[in-house]
C-alpha cells in the first residue's frame, strides 16, 4: 500500500467515525433535536429536495455565480501575477500588502457593492473575486519564482521565444503551484458568495440557508450545509489530487 493511499485511507476512517459518533449522539438524545439532527436524516432530506427539485434554482443561482468569480478570479488573478513578477519593484512594493489582504474584513464593503451594482449577481460576482484574486496572484507569483533557471537557461540555449518558452517551460513547471491557486479561489468563491447571500440577497443557496434558519427549519438547513460541504470538498479533493499527480511528475522531471 503507497503512502498516499494509507493517508486516504486514515481520513475516511476518521471522518466514518465522526459521522458515526454524531449519528450517536443525536440518536441517544444527548444533543436537542432543535439544535442538531442525525446524519442520517439530512441525507434523507437532501435526498428527497434534490428528487422533488425544491432547490434547483437556487442551486443554479449560486453555482452560476461562483461559476462567473472563479473564472474571473483565476484569469485576472493569472495576468496581475505575470505583470507583478515581471516588475520588481512594484513587487516589493505590493508585496506586504498581499500578504496582510485577508486581514481585510471584504465582507464590510458588500453593502456598497449592492449600492453601486443593485440586488443581484454582480455584487456577489465581485466580492467573490475579492476573495479569489489575490489567491491566483500570490500562486502564480510563487510557480513563477520556482521555475527552474535551469530550464529557462536551456531555453535561452535552444532560442526558444517568449511565447514558446511560456507555452513548453513556465506553464508547466508552474501549473502545480498555479492548481492551489485555482484551489484556493474556488473555496474562497464559494465562501464569498454564500456568505454574501446570506447577508443580502433575493435567491441562492445561502439565501435558502438563511431563511431555513430563520423559519426553524432544521432539516432544510442542514441538508442545504451538507450540500454545500460535500459539493465543495468534492470539488477541492479533485483539484488536490490533481495537483499532487503534477507534482509527482514535476519532482521525477
Amino acid at each position: 500500500m503507497t503512502r498516499e493511499r494509507a493517508i486516504a485511507l486514515t481520513r475516511i476512517a476518521w471522518l466514518a467515525g465522526f459521522v458515526l459518533l454524531l449519528e450517536a449522539v443525536c440518536r441517544l438524545h444527548l444533543v436537542n433535536p432543535l439544535t442538531l439532527i442525525p446524519p442520517s436524516e439530512m441525507i434523507a432530506t437532501l435526498w428527497s429536495m434534490l428528487a422533488s427539485g425544491e432547490f434547483a434554482g437556487d442551486i443554479a443561482r449560486t453555482f452560476s455565480t461562483v461559476a462567473i468569480a472563479l473564472v474571473l478570479s483565476i484569469a485576472i488573478g493569472f495576468a496581475l501575477g505575470v505583470a507583478v513578477h515581471a516588475l520588481p519593484r512594484l513587487r516589493r512594493g505590493l508585496d506586504p500588502l498581499l500578504a496582510s489582504y485577508y486581514s481585510i474584513p471584504t465582507f464590510v464593503f458588500y453593502p456598497l457593492f449592492v449600492a453601486i451594482f443593485g440586488l443581484n449577481s454582480v455584487p456577489l460576482i465581485v466580492l467573490g473575486m475579492a476573495f479569489g484574486v489575490p489567491a491566483m496572484i500570490l500562486s502564480t507569483l510563487n510557480g513563477l519564482d520556482r521555475v527552474p533557471r535551469v530550464l529557462m537557461r536551456t531555453a535561452q540555449v535552444h532560442r526558444l521565444g517568449r511565447l514558446a518558452t511560456l507555452a513548453h517551460v513556465v506553464m508547466p513547471s508552474a501549473l502545480p503551484y498555479l492548481l492551489t491557486g485555482v484551489k484556493l479561489a474556488l473555496a474562497y468563491a464559494f465562501i464569498g458568495i454564500i456568505a454574501g447571500e446570506f447577508i443580502l440577497a433575493d435567491a441562492g443557496l445561502g439565501h435558502a440557508i438563511a431563511y431555513a434558519y430563520d423559519g426553524f427549519e432544521n432539516r432544510t438547513m442542514y441538508a442545504l450545509m451538507l450540500f454545500v460541504l460535500v459539493v465543495v470538498t468534492g470539488l477541492n479533493m479533485t483539484l488536490h489530487a490533481w495537483e499532487g499527480r503534477l507534482m509527482r511528475r514535476r519532482a521525477r522531471a
